[in-house]
């Protein structure tokens, strides 16, 4: 069995001394999608937050390539190996597409990969990154993380403000992050859309994991996703038997 990329073992993160996260375990495999799920306030920034280095660790490891990181402040979480492309799509807006590019490269990143995977910014190299639309600044923030040469890439939310058919474009492209051997952890709303890409999910409510499984458990199955972001009846107990799946009520 491949060693996952990275991997939480009993994860409790805090937001402003306020416990959001407990007790998070979860793997991620080097290429493959893991997709994250939850209803709004549900924990999942907080997780990502928790694993970048931006909020603080209370207890639990995490594990990059099998080297404990919680201790290690944000940049050296990035120099081993870790991208994170969060909700704000910050970019430098006065400096070029080109110019985004170079200041994130590192290690064996490679410009030319991000002009091959998004042909709009080939074609928009030399302009600078405030002019750029929504979809396009998604672009460049993907390729920002990417020619960090990284190991894992989380992705939050990348489909806010953006329009359907942006969001499938952008879906396929992490998908081919996959491909590339990348372990990706993907946040998104469009629940079914990162499912399709997904090999293992993950559901958060209240901070805790309700259910952890094969994402072709819950694709296409809208009641159960609801039942699982919002509570309900307990699976019984043979279709937990043939599932395979844990699905639990967070303490």
């Amino acid at each position: 069995m491949t060693a996952p990329a990275l991997a939480l073992d009993g994860v409790k993160v805090n937001r402003a001394e306020v416990p959001v996260v407990h007790d998070v375990t979860l793997d991620a495999a080097p290429g493959a999608v893991t997709v994250v799920l939850g209803a709004n306030g549900a924990g999942k920034t907080t997780l990502m937050d928790g694993i970048a280095g931006l909020a603080p660790v209370k207890a639990g490891t995490i594990k990059l390539d099998g080297t404990p990181i919680e201790k290690l402040p944000p940049y050296k979480r990035a120099r081993a190996g870790l991208g994170y492309v969060e909700q704000a799509r910050t970019t430098f807006r006065t400096l070029t597409v080109e110019q985004n590019l170079i200041v994130s490269q590192s290690g064996d990143g490679d410009l030319g990969t991000v002009y091959k995977l998004f042909p709009e910014l080939d074609k928009r190299r030399n302009l600078q990154a405030g002019h750029l639309s929504g979809g396009e600044q998604q672009m460049l923030v993907l390729g920002r993380a990417l020619v960090s040469a990284p190991k894992v890439v989380l992705i939050d939310e990348m489909s806010l403000g953006l329009a359907p058919m942006v969001v499938r474009r952008l879906m396929g492209t992490v998908g081919e992050l996959a491909g590339m051997g990348i372990a990706v952890v993907l946040i998104e709303q469009f629940a079914n859309l990162a499912l399709d890409i997904g090999a293992h999910v993950h559901v958060l409510r209240k901070g805790g994991v309700v259910f952890s499984g094969p994402c072709e458990e819950l694709r296409g199955d809208e009641d159960r996703l609801h039942r699982l972001y919002f509570g309900g009846p307990p699976l019984s107990a043979a279709t937990e038997k043939d599932s395979g799946t844990t699905e639990s009520e967070p303490e």
